[in-house]
């Protein structure tokens, strides 16, 4: 049995948007190290002022390194027949093998993580971050947050692990388990076997591969299996059955993150047997121009998917409202704000709480000064925080992260990482499109667990992430 210690570094935290900058592989046999691989990487991007700061790789030292594509193939074959070992490995194995993929190699290997090994290996120790894990069990650790010295020490961690694991720890974590399922009639018998009972999103496929379903769960395997099950016999199920050839899932640290996620991918996918979540649209939002008279006019009209919407709606009920009140608050004529019609008379005007701009006795810089201290209110009062919860192990932490008013997107954090700013936690975050359905849910979730929350108008977060 041949084990591959891996370790990388990269220009972000999540592998469809980030690249890797340095890889180290060492082979190891059960004893030690019989091989070693090992070279910095071209991204292709930018390197992060702050990962820079980490690594202590910059856009300098990659700039002549060759790219991933170069490296692949010899990549590939020291990996393709080994169990993939690392501290963290999802992490690493997600980076490696969607990078392998995207060369035209395709990576399945078993996994090995030496933070839950030693945790079950090596119980009770104060930290199983890396550095800290290696003062407890006496590893000498050199060029911390480098591949190759951080390979090094995962190395010699495995070598431990396997001359300690008394109780074939790591025997049964590579066991497979398999369940007998009643299943549609083109669907294999394994193909359940791989879903976990965790929050998530799961894809039926057809024959081509094309997705003609997606949903969201608590509970993955199980209700997938709902699908399956009852004695409905109308033509539409029989041929929904009939059509799933394959089972796609992704698993969520949550299940706001589930609900979220499948929202995300009805829209992306458009699948021909869901009909709820496509019917939902934003409606309306509030916008603001400027017209031929130099007057900023404040109003709300149909959502534009490209417009620099200030505040959106469900119900043009909703926007009048408040458009209503802000026209009260900083005494803007309602006529400007498209509330009263224009062929009326200003009713503000006569009552005194409009100054004039509508039949031009304010002048344009007065009246825009208030708009502009109007939108600023506003925007002020727009919600920016991320929503800490959940990941989906015990090695992470989920992160929701709304800004200004809208769900900017969501992502994942590791325990052992090195992150101290919003700067760095934004590294990690996957951006997601935004909608007053996704918002409200974040919200009510925010309001019922406001423990979770962190502020983004703070700097220093290590003690809350």
């Amino acid at each position: 049995m041949l084990f591959a210690v891996v370790d990388i570094e990269t220009t972000g935290g999540y592998a469809s948007a980030h690249g890797i900058t340095e890889i180290a592989i060492k082979i190891h046999d059960g004893q030690s190290v019989i091989d070693s691989f090992e070279t910095l990487i071209n991204p292709h991007q930018y390197i992060p002022t702050h990962i820079q700061a980490l690594t202590g790789i910059d856009n300098e030292m990659v700039a002549d390194a060759p790219d991933f594509r170069a490296v692949a193939d010899e990549i590939y074959n020291l990996l393709r027949d080994k169990i993939f070992v690392a501290h963290n490995v999802n992490f690493d194995y997600s980076f490696v093998r969607h990078h392998l993929e995207a060369c035209g190699y395709q990576l399945n290997t078993k996994k090995l993580c030496t933070v839950r090994l030693s945790r079950k290996i090596f119980p009770k120790l104060p930290s199983y971050s890396l550095g800290k894990l290696c003062n407890s069990l006496s590893i000498t650790l050199n060029n911390r947050h480098r591949a190759g010295g951080d390979a090094d020490a995962t190395a010699i961690l495995l070598g431990m692990l396997l001359a300690n694991d008394s109780g074939n720890v790591i025997k049964d974590t590579l066991k497979k388990t398999s369940k007998e399922q009643t299943l549609p009639p083109n669907l294999a018998k394994n193909a359940i076997d791989k879903i976990p009972n965790t929050p998530g999103v799961y894809y039926f496929k057809d024959e081509k591969g094309k997705v003609i379903y997606v949903g969201k769960a608590k509970q993955l395997k199980k209700r997938v299996c709902t699908h399956f099950t009852g004695n409905s016999n109308t033509q539409q199920r029989q041929n929904f059955l009939k059509d799933i050839y394959s089972i796609d899932f992704e698993c969520c640290g949550t299940e706001l993150m589930a609900f979220i996620l499948e929202a995300a991918e009805i829209k992306k996918h458009w699948p021909e047997n869901n009909r709820a979540m496509k019917r939902f649209e934003q409606k309306y939002s509030l916008y603001y121009f400027e017209d031929q008279k130099g007057y900023l006019r404040l109003g709300i009209d149909k959502y534009r998917k490209n417009g620099s919407e200030i505040y959106s709606f469900n119900n043009l009920l909703a926007g009048h409202e408040l458009l209503r009140n802000v026209a009260a608050e900083h005494q803007l004529c309602e006529k400007l704000c498209f509330i009263q019609k224009p062929k009326l008379a200003c009713t503000n005007h006569a009552s005194g709480n409009c100054a004039g701009a509508c039949i031009g006795e304010e002048s344009v810089a007065l009246y825009n000064f208030r708009v502009k201290r109007a939108i600023k209110e506003l925007q002020n009062l727009l919600p920016s925080f991320a929503l800490i919860d959940e990941g989906r192990n015990e090695d992470e932490r989920s992160c929701l992260w709304v800004e200004k008013g809208k769900f900017y997107g969501m992502g994942y954090i590791s325990n052992y990482s090195d992150i101290n700013d919003l700067e760095s936690l934004k590294s990690a975050i996957v951006p997601y499109p935004s909608n007053d359905y996704i918002l409200n849910m974040i919200l009510a979730h925010s309001d019922q667990f406001p423990r979770k929350i962190i502020s983004l108008n703070q700097n220093h977060i290590s003690d809350l992430v």
